[in-house]
């Protein structure tokens, strides 16, 4: 047949398309649809958790909520749509200007006992004077615009929750806790987990854990995840050779201690043998790049900074630098290849012994501890209802349940913790983005 027949014509276009397949098969975009291990319910095919430190609802968006402080709007559009923090507290003080200054200057005492103490069964009263040591006119303060418009035009791009509430008033690790095991494990900071890192720990006694967390019921869907730490590295190589690594050169505090160095106690899944340490679970914060440029990113992945970039008040510690830290992290997700289905979550752990106006909803459900104050969470990404206040009552189990939800076949509550009663994500979430409405409660 002529070289010019149907035969060599289709031989031609058969070509050319085995080539433009292989062209796309390197392309770094993702396949639309595509799923990265067992596919969710959602389109939500990635949710990344960054955790950030110790401030108030009100301590960081009392001056972006424009609504009447009591007023309890049901709107959800805008900052017209939550309550303004009120001109003073209720011993008549007014605020101070909580800036990068006054942040680092200053940490207030936010063990259990103050944080009751001040909340004072709900009254709210005893920030500023009538509880003793734990009260300061420094716990009464708000963020103002200039220094909090990162996080305010976030809370503008997507959804904000002005009832989410750290589950257990007290410190970080037993609030950090509940990411994990979305239940009470200890109280305050009262223990560090035995893995790396734990020579340069200021915590003195160690406690290791066997029960499920969820990084052991996602790998048993074989749903991949892990922590992003900062830090971890420079761990790992100061501890082979028996030392605590040096402190980075910016971070204030210049010892090589909280906040400079890691400590592993900001991790809930290194309490846990079955994750503590493991490659697979706890990757330094430069494998993020690298995991989101390689199309290696895992579906579940929770990040912490150091204590600098953390918020954590003390230490010279500054606002802007966390702020700069979560939006490199948020950006960072938002211009790779896994932008269109990744949900981005922003959380604090707890309130950091900051006034609150709104009055915690008593013992959480299963195990009867005490709520904390507000907390913030935003939900950034295509899947957050833009410009969005969410009412529902929330607290970090919501997002371990919103976890078993979409990766687990909505089978929720297998934790047997708070995951069995606390509400799920769904105000946050837009239901025509995710193509299948998350549940708000």
């Amino acid at each position: 047949m002529p070289r010019g027949g149907r035969w060599y014509v289709r031989l031609v276009r058969v070509t050319f398309l085995m080539i433009l397949l292989a062209a796309c098969s390197s392309n770094p975009t993702r396949a639309p649809g595509s799923c990265d291990g067992p596919c969710p319910l959602s389109k939500i095919d990635h949710v990344v958790v960054i955790i950030q430190e110790n401030h108030t609802f009100d301590s960081y968006f009392g001056r972006y909520c424009t609504a009447a402080t009591g007023s309890a709007p049901t709107c959800t559009t805008g900052p017209s749509c939550c309550e303004a923090g009120p001109a003073t507290e209720p011993s008549g003080a007014s605020p101070t200007a909580l800036d990068d200054t006054e942040n680092g200057s200053y940490d207030p005492d936010h063990t259990q006992a103050c944080e009751l103490a001040e909340t004072n069964g709900g009254a709210m009263d005893k920030y500023v004077t009538g509880a003793g040591t734990c009260s300061d006119p420094r716990h009464f303060a708000y963020a103002d615009a200039t220094t909090m418009m990162p996080y305010w035009t976030m809370a503008q791009q997507g959804a904000l929750a002005d009832r989410n509430f750290q589950p257990v008033a007290g410190q970080s690790s037993s609030n950090d806790m509940f990411f994990a095991r979305a239940q009470f494990v200890f109280l305050d900071n009262a223990f560090k987990p035995p893995a790396i890192g734990q020579e340069c720990s200021l915590i003195m006694t160690a406690m290791s854990y066997s029960d499920p967390q969820i990084g052991d019921i996602l790998d048993g869907a074989k749903v991949s995840w892990s922590f992003y730490i900062e830090g971890y590295q420079a761990m790992k190589d100061a501890r082979a050779m028996n030392m605590c690594p040096k402190a980075p050169k910016d971070c204030p505090f210049g010892l090589n201690l909280y906040p400079c160095v890691y400590d592993p106690s900001d991790i809930p899944v290194a309490y846990y043998a079955s994750a503590r340490d493991n490659p697979d679970n706890m990757r330094d914060i430069a494998k993020l790049q690298t995991d989101l440029d390689g199309d290696s990113l895992p579906q579940v992945v929770f990040v912490r900074g150091l204590g600098y970039h953390s918020e954590h008040p003390g230490e010279y510690t500054t606002i802007s630098d966390g702020e700069t830290f979560v939006k490199g992290v948020v950006d960072a997700v938002d211009k790779s290849a896994y932008g269109p289905d990744t949900l981005v979550l922003v959380a604090w752990d707890e309130g950091g012994g900051f006034f609150d106006h709104i009055a915690p909803p008593g013992n959480g459900a299963v195990d009867g501890k005490p709520y904390g104050t507000r907390v913030p969470l935003l939900a950034l990404g295509p899947f957050a209802r833009a410009n969005t206040i969410s009412h529902v009552q929330m607290e970090h189990s919501s997002i371990v349940k919103f976890i078993e939800w979409n990766w687990l076949a909505g089978q929720t509550g297998q934790l047997a913790g708070r995951d069995t009663a606390v509400a799920n994500l769904g105000s946050l979430l837009d239901p025509a983005k995710t193509g299948m409405a998350v549940p708000e409660n």
